[in-house]
């Protein structure tokens, strides 16, 4: 997939020349269809809809939430802190919680046929364990599960700790999003990358931009760039605001937009596709729009305006995947 390109392209003649050709190319590239599977693996899907039926507090949508952000469903993951498999249980919790859910004779914390069950039975089991605990019991358990029992006790709800607060958000807002069942159309590609287009030049808003056009973002990203007074979009608002001009909705963060739409393999990249960046699915910061050659339409950062840009202009890109329809709100 790789290809010799410039960082970036600007605005102008030779951009609208680009992109009028990749968007024709789009509309006539009859092999975008149907999706597989959302935000889950096809080879993990009868286990999260079964495991996600354990008790009546977690759902099929909430687990596929929870795995998505703690291996982003990678079935050999290893935390700096000793956690392990596709929902990073612990050691010492694998011992105690875990299941031989495939009755295969091992209880092995990495096979998914072992840790999803028990990733949901130790969910049930969170849920239990805080049930007297004042506030929202979803919130109460996800906690748990990151912090634990204890903890949630201890400062009667969601402990006040970063990470716990950002875990416990994040899988609420990506279990809440319902899920589809259909890639988009090359029409609908193609609306979403004229849409993007269009806006070349409109300048960088950390936490900018939604469904109805670029707007003022918010304080702070990272590096302390406030958006509130400036009009205009980040990465995730450009990209939602392009698929919704097809229809399409998609979720706030880029990170939430990964896991919800269906993988791509580099050699099968489409325009249209999303090109996201991290060092993991849970970690993924930026996402631009595929628009062909190796090129893609981004909000690229504070002070630099949305342009077209190398797919490579960045040295962390993590995945490809192409986003879907929301329509039910079953896996």
């Amino acid at each position: 997939m790789r290809a010799a390109a410039t960082a970036y392209i600007g605005v102008g003649a030779t951009a609208a020349v680009l992109v009028a050709g990749l968007v024709q190319a789009a509309a006539e590239d009859t092999a975008i269809g149907q999706a597989l599977g959302v935000a889950v693996p096809t080879e993990y899907r009868e286990l999260v809809e079964d495991a996600g039926q354990t008790c009546p507090e977690i759902s099929p949508n909430l687990l596929a939430a929870l795995i998505q952000q703690e291996s982003g469903f990678n079935p050999r993951a290893e935390s700096e802190i000793g956690a392990q498999g596709i929902a990073q249980f612990k050691p010492s919790t694998w011992e105690s919680d875990g299941i031989d859910a495939n009755r295969d004779g091992v209880r092995d914390v990495f096979d998914p046929e072992d840790a999803i069950p028990s990733s949901a039975k130790y969910l049930c089991k969170m849920a239990e364990e805080t049930k007297d605990v004042p506030g929202d019991r979803q919130e109460n358990m996800l906690a748990a599960y990151n912090a634990g029992a204890a903890k949630v006790h201890k400062y009667g709800g969601v402990p006040p700790y970063k990470e716990t607060e950002t875990y416990v958000k994040s899988i609420g807002a990506m279990a809440e999003i319902p899920t589809g069942e259909t890639a988009p159309t090359t029409d609908q590609a193609a609306t979403a990358i004229n849409a993007a287009s269009d806006e070349i030049g409109t300048p960088y808003s950390w936490g900018g931009g939604n469904a109805n056009g670029a707007s003022t973002g918010t304080c702070c990203s990272p590096n302390g760039s406030s958006g509130a007074s400036i009009r205009g979009f980040d990465c995730s608002g450009l990209t939602l605001y392009a698929y919704a001009q097809a229809g399409i909705n998609l979720p706030r963060t880029a990170a939430q937009q990964y896991a919800v739409s269906e993988p791509i393999e580099p050699g099968k990249i489409r325009p249209g596709d999303l090109v996201f960046y991290g060092s993991s699915a849970a970690s993924i910061h930026h996402v631009g729009i595929y628009i062909g050659s190796g090129y893609m339409i981004e909000a690229p950062r504070p002070g630099v305006a949305v342009r077209i840009a190398s797919i490579y202009s960045m040295h962390d890109l993590y995945g490809i995947a192409r986003p879907v329809s929301h329509e039910s709100k079953e896996i």
